[in-house]
C-alpha cells in the first residue's frame, strides 16, 4: 500500500476527528498523527483522551475512547465493527464513505457522553 494512499485516509479521518475540536485541546497534530483530550482531569491528574488518528505501517487507526467507557450507548453496525482493534479503535487502508458517515455520526454522538461521563472526575 503506498503512503500517499494512507495520507489520503489519514487526511479524511482527521476532518471528522477535527469537526469535534471546539471544547478540546488539540495535542497531537501532525502529518501522521491527530489527537483531542478532552479538558476533563480526573483528581489523579490523567486527563481524558477523547480521540486520535495516526498513521501506522499497515494501516490508519482511529481511535474514539467514549465506545470504550459506554459501548452500549453507542452501537456500532456489523459492518464498521469488522474494522474495530480492540474496544476503541478502528483501522482503515483505504477510504470507505459508507464507513466514515457512520464514523462521523458516532464521534458526533460521542462529544455528550464525554462532557457527562463519570470517568472524569
Amino acid at each position: 500500500m503506498a503512503e500517499q494512499d494512507f495520507a489520503e485516509v489519514f487526511t479524511r479521518l482527521r476532518a471528522i476527528m477535527a469537526q469535534h475540536a471546539g471544547g478540546m485541546d488539540v495535542v497531537a497534530d501532525g502529518p501522521a498523527s491527530y489527537r483531542l483530550d478532552t479538558r476533563h482531569v480526573r483528581k489523579d491528574g490523567y486527563v481524558l483522551m477523547f480521540g486520535a488518528v495516526e498513521i501506522k505501517k499497515r494501516y490508519v487507526s482511529y481511535h474514539l475512547m467514549p465506545l470504550y467507557m459506554a459501548p452500549t450507548a453507542l452501537p456500532v453496525s456489523d459492518q464498521l465493527r469488522r474494522r474495530m482493534q480492540g474496544k476503541s479503535c478502528f483501522n482503515f487502508t483505504r477510504v470507505d464513505e459508507e464507513l466514515f458517515a457512520e464514523l462521523s455520526e458516532l464521534t458526533r454522538r460521542s462529544v455528550p457522553l464525554v462532557e457527562s461521563s463519570p470517568f472524569t472526575g
